[in-house]
């Protein structure tokens, strides 16, 4: 089958479609003939060098795809050849083809295309397990969302409305806050000419938020404390800039609040089974319902992947970006 492979030898680690073989599918897994696979920052960080698969993970870029069951393994009982099928992987994405554990397929939303379905397991299960499962983002809290333009914190928002929150959000220029706002952002603050804390205080009463979920990492870490309500939680999903900060335990302490930093790629099989059944039963009604859609910017043929990664990079990029087979 073709797959989108990295070439190591290269210094750049350029990509470049190539026949690969395919291994026999296992029990318990299903085979996907990939309609299209969602581009994350992870894909990025493997390209270069920095994000290993984790061990018995396929080699290659991918870590959520869309597309047609076309086979199922011994032990499948849930699954048929022919449904229409969006999954969460370990890797394998950018293929024609990926064998899935069963238990992290998820069905195509009714209302929703095959190929924009893509975008949504990495994003669904990221921004559930970390809002509710971790930070226990209850109705009527503020939720405060950084990076509410990309993947993860447009559905963050969309899901942060749908559970009855009040969502604060950070996007770089006016353009992407009104973009933000249209997706239920209550606050949308510009991050390149305001000030975040001061912003989401403003939009408190001076209170702060109960739950703040970032992306940036070690150059947001004493803002996003600053800025936490009393009891508050900030959980870490990314550390886009910079993996070191330094933490006022004074403040974090004061305020009784807490720090959660978390990943999804690694996790065990049976806790991903349970991120992704809790997906099926509680947010997938928002999806069917209109309340949260999926947030595509572009779909790019699986050949240029190389230019999906270059408008993720860039910042061009609103919501997610597509391969297509």
């Amino acid at each position: 089958m073709r797959a989108i492979t990295v070439d190591d030898e290269d210094a750049h680690r350029n990509l470049t479609v190539a026949d690969v073989p395919e291994n026999p599918l296992a029990a318990g897994r299903v085979r996907v003939a990939v309609a299209a696979a969602g581009v994350n920052r992870a894909d990025l960080l493997q390209r270069a060098g920095h994000y290993p698969p984790p061990p018995g993970a396929s080699e290659i870029l991918g870590l959520e795809v869309s597309g047609v069951v076309q086979d199922v393994g011994p032990g499948v009982t849930d699954w048929s050849p022919g449904d229409a099928v969006c999954a969460l992987l370990d890797g394998g994405g950018y293929a024609e083809r990926v064998d899935v554990p069963a238990a992290q397929l998820l069905p195509v939303p009714a209302g929703i295309d095959l190929v924009d379905a893509a975008a949504l397991p990495e994003a669904a299960c990221t921004a559930w397990s970390n809002l509710v499962d971790v930070a226990r983002l209850q109705p009527g809290e503020t939720l405060l969302v950084h990076g509410g333009s990309g993947g993860v914190g447009s559905f963050a928002i969309q899901l942060g409305v749908a559970l009855g929150a009040r969502v604060a959000t950070t996007a770089g220029g006016p353009e992407r806050v009104a973009r933000c706002r249209d997706l239920g952002a209550a606050v949308g603050i510009d991050h390149r000419t305001q000030d975040a804390v001061a912003a989401v205080r403003a939009a408190t009463d001076g209170r702060g938020a109960d739950v703040v979920l970032d992306v940036v990492g070690a150059a947001a870490l004493g803002d996003n404390v600053r800025v936490l309500a009393t009891g508050g939680r900030l959980v870490v999903i990314g550390m886009q800039k910079g993996r070191r900060g330094e933490l006022d335990l004074g403040a974090l302490l004061t305020k009784r609040a807490s720090v959660a930093g978390t990943t999804l790629r690694a996790r065990p099989l049976d806790e991903k089974a349970a991120i992704v059944a809790a997906v099926r039963a509680h947010v997938w009604p928002h999806v069917e319902a209109g309340r949260i859609r999926p947030v595509v910017h572009a779909r790019v043929p699986l050949a240029e992947a190389a230019r999906a990664h270059t408008m993720l990079e860039s910042g061009e990029a609103f919501g997610k970006v597509l391969l297509t087979t």
